[in-house]
Order: C-alpha cells, then structure tokens, then sequence
C-alpha cells in the first residue's frame, strides 16, 4: 500500500518538534543530578502512570507480541490479565509504596543504588548495575529493532537507517533533559498510543466483520493451521495449547509468565515509584496505569490474532505466511494491508511514540547505570549529570550494534529474556529489601549472583531456541544438555525457583542477633 509521504512527513515533523520542546522543557528543569535521576521526587499521578505505562509497553508488545498472537493465538490475552493483576496492581500497591519509602528515606535515586543503600553493599550496587549493562541492550535492541521494521515495511525506507535515526533522535532528549523529559516525552507518546490502539481495534472488527462473526470466524479457522504449528500443541487461534506441549511451555513460561511477573523487578519501571510525592499519588496511578495497559497489551493480542482471519478472506492464507514467515512482520503486513492511508501514517506515529517511550526509559536506566551505580561508585564520585549523560551516548552505541545483529523473529524473545532475567537476579532480593526488618546482605548477594547464573547457564545451554542461537551447547556438547519438556522452559523459570530458594536457605542461616543489628544500625545511618 502507498503511504503519502508528504502527509506523513508533516506529521512527523510535528511530532518531533513537540517532542523535543517536551525534552527541552526537562532539560531546563534539571538543575542537578537527582533532577535527572528522580524528576524531583514530585511527579504528578497520571503522569506517572501513562510515564509508567508506555515505559512498559512498546513495540516489542504491539510487533513483537501481537506478532506472536498472529502465530500462536489468543491465550496470550493472560499476559494481559498479568500484566494489570501484577504489572499495575501489585507492583504500585505493594512494591511501589515501600519503594518510595524507602527509597526517599536512603536519597536512593536508582535501582541498584536502591539495593546497595538497603543492604549496605557496593557489591550489590555494582552487580545490579552490570545486570542492567549486560541484559538491558538486548531489550533495547529489540524495541529499535520493532520500530526499524515497521519503518522498513511500510516506507520502503533502508532498514539499517532507519534503525539508526530512530535510535538517534530518542537519544538526544534523553541526554539532555533525563528523567523529566523522558516522563513528559513518555505522557505525549502515551496519549498517541491510545488514540492509535483504539481506533485500530475498531478497524479491525470492521474489516472482518464485526465482533462475534469475527471471533466465530477465528474459532473456525484452527483446521487451517499448519503442520508445523499443530505438532508443537497448537488447537487453534481461540484456545490455550496442549497442557505440557511445546508450544504451551513457550507461550506460558517464556511470555506469559517470563514478562508477568518480570515486570516486579524491571529496574526503568521501579524508578518510577520514587518520583512519587507520597503514596496517595500512587494510589491515584493504579486505575489510569490499569486502563492503559488494557488498551495497549488487549488491542495487540486480540488484533494480532483476528489478522488471521483478514488474510484468511483476503488471501486465503495465515497471518504467518502473509507476513513472509516472520513473526515480527506480522502486525507491519496486516497494517498495511487492511488499513486505510491515513492509519497507516496515524498507526506509524503510534508505533514511534511506543517505542520511543520505552527506548528513553532503557537509555536512562542504562546510562545512570554506567554512570552512577558503575563508574561513579568506582571512582567515589557524587553522581554528575555530564558523566550520565556520556554514559547515556555510550548505551546507544551498545545497543544499535546488538540491534544490527539480532536474529529475525526474536522481538518478543529478547524482551522476554531479559525481563525473565530481572526476575532471576533481583526479584526475591528486591522483596527482601522491601519487606524484611533486618535484610541480609548475605542472602540478597547469594541470591542475585544464583539467580543470574542460573538463568545464563538455561539460556546458554538448555533452552532450544536461546541456545540454538549461542551454538555454545551444540559446540562444547553437541547437544541441549535437556531433552523436553525442559528445552522448551523460560530460563526465568528454574532461575527465580533456586534464587527464592538461595534467598530463603542463606537468611535463615545468616540470622544471628548480631549481625542483624549491626546491619541495621548501618541502614539507619545510610
């Protein structure tokens, strides 16, 4: 389909100029370090729930999971279910609270200083720090990646410069204005998304029909699957696979929990909750975050999947193999092909506004990593905007060559693995901090250092697909380590099971009166 150029460009253009007035107007805001680390400790509620929101949601959820909806159906529709039970509700009211109590109390103004003023410990702001670094790239690779593509397919633009332009211009807002552009920049782009996803999801019942033909029409398909898909477990675009199939392991262990309950522990989400002035404002948060992702994970799951039936009436074929047999172009072909011109352009703005909210995010976390958390600890230096924002440049470079180099069809792979290595490497040590009267040190050291190889150790030599890509495995073993079920599990999985149980095994043996309050009377000075 032929997109005007012209109408685009002028959209564009404005977007842009509004974007950068918004990253201008942080920028001017930003007085000293922790105005570019904390936005001031003073956002209102609704900004912090849309920041929160489109941080979360970006085109690795809208290409990369409704690409996978597009293939595997709708039971990802319990990622949504988790991401609102988990994502927006436990996460604001039992983490995010005590998160910017505590959080406040210490003057903590990142993730991994969090953990290290809670347990005293610059070995464990060091080792959150170089989690974010090592893990963080991937799941910006992915969301560059997302944006690239759609650029790709719908302007016949080079792939590598658009990727690379895209990259550029988030970068820029993000190292000048830090965490308050990047919630005002983040507000913008989620009110674009809304819009973009609404009107989509109209469209789409439109176009095959309405709601319940269109539904009935998906349920009839199943017998159209391919060979290849139903051997794994696959029943069909409106049922859950086979309990205990491959294709169920994948969908359940890898998206649906990996990114469920990796949510608790993402570093660029947590920050959010020490912005808050109080808890109220995060009590006011929870229903606007709840509807917003609704709107964003819902409309990409459930149209993700009906674009089997527009291809089945259109084209006689899958959404899969309308879309070249690449997951990721998924979504990219049936915008294209089902949508008028002006959603196209509409739909393209959606898609740059969700990834450039998340992008700023990961570019801030990872450049306050490396330079406050990581180079700043090392040198004893108080934190400075100047070696933030270098640290900022440097990520981006990181993460446009992993971007470059990122096997097809793996958008929603790279964002599950690294929210499933979060989960490992910090979630039980992350709860222990919040919840635990006298946190171990011990425990939570053991615990991110267990969790994190454990997860590597999956992910390298177990996991078909993961470790298919390394090639370590087959090189040292000529073989997965695992036959099934296991090749077909999360790493996330085994690796949050022996992190809660390193957690659980050292603190009980570190319990001595002693320590326990030599460790507290250090948390109380910090």
């Amino acid at each position: 389909m032929a997109v005007d150029t012209l109408t685009f460009a002028v959209m564009a253009l404005v977007y842009l100029v509004i974007v950068l007035a918004l990253g201008y107007l942080g920028y001017k805001q930003t007085k000293q370090a922790e105005d570019y680390m904390l936005a001031g400790r003073k956002v209102h509620p609704a900004l912090i729930a849309i920041s929160y929101g489109a941080t979360f949601i970006s085109t690795s959820a809208i290409v990369g999971f409704g690409g996978q909806a597009g293939y595997m159906g709708m039971g990802l529709i319990w990622l949504t279910f988790l991401n609102i039970g988990v994502g927006i509700l436990l996460a604001f009211v039992v983490f995010g609270k005590k998160t910017r109590e505590i959080g406040s109390k210490l003057r903590a103004v990142t993730f991994p200083d969090l953990m290290g003023k809670v347990y005293n410990s610059s070995f464990m702001q060091y080792v959150c720090g170089l989690v974010i670094l090592v893990g963080m790239p991937l799941y910006a690779a992915a969301v560059i990646t997302g944006a690239g593509r759609f650029i790709e397919t719908t302007f016949a633009i080079n792939y590598n410069l658009a990727l690379l332009a895209f990259a550029i211009i988030t970068a820029v807002y993000v190292i000048l204005g830090g965490l308050l552009a990047v919630i005002y920049t983040d507000t913008f782009q989620g009110i674009i998304m809304l819009i973009g996803m609404t009107v989509l999801l109209a469209f789409t019942f439109i176009s095959i029909g309405g709601v319940t033909n269109g539904f009935q029409a998906l349920t009839d398909l199943a017998s159209t699957a391919p060979a290849s898909l139903t051997k794994t477990g696959f029943n069909g675009w409106t049922q859950m696979p086979t309990l205990g199939s491959p294709l169920w392991y994948s969908m359940i262990t890898s998206i649906v929990m990996g990114v469920g309950i990796g949510v608790l522990a993402q570093p660029q989400l947590v920050v959010r909750f020490m912005t808050a002035k109080n808890n109220k404002s995060l009590n006011r948060a929870v229903p606007i975050g709840g509807f917003f992702i609704l709107m964003m994970t819902g409309v990409a799951f459930t149209v993700g999947a009906l674009s089997n039936v527009y291809f089945q009436q259109t084209a006689g074929t899958t959404a899969m193999a309308a879309a070249g047999n690449n997951i990721d172009s998924i979504i990219p072909a049936y915008i294209n092909a089902a949508m008028p011109d002006w959603f196209v352009v509409l739909f393209m703005l959606t898609l740059l506004a969700a990834a450039m909210s998340t992008l700023s995010a990961l570019f801030h976390t990872m450049g306050t990593a490396a330079g406050n958390d990581i180079l700043g600890k090392w040198k004893k230096q108080k934190p400075s905007i100047l070696m933030n924002r270098a640290s900022v440049l440097v990520m981006l470079v990181i993460s446009v060559i992993v971007a470059y180099i990122m096997p097809t069809s793996f958008i929603a792979a790279a964002t599950a693995l690294f929210m499933g290595l979060c989960a490992a490497a910090f979630l039980p040590a992350f709860a222990h901090a919040l919840y635990s009267k006298r946190p171990s040190q011990l425990a939570a050291k053991s615990s991110v250092v267990v969790g994190s190889l454990v997860w590597l150790f999956w992910a390298v030599f177990v996991h078909a697909k993961y470790a298919g890509i390394v090639g370590l495995a087959k090189l040292i073993f000529g073989t997965n380590l695992l036959g099934a079920p296991w090749q077909t599990i999360d790493p996330f999985i085994p690796g949050l099971i022996v992190s809660t149980i390193t957690m659980a095994a050292v603190w009980m043996l570190d319990r001595r009166p002693e320590v326990e309050e030599e460790v507290k009377v250090k948390q109380v000075k910090a």
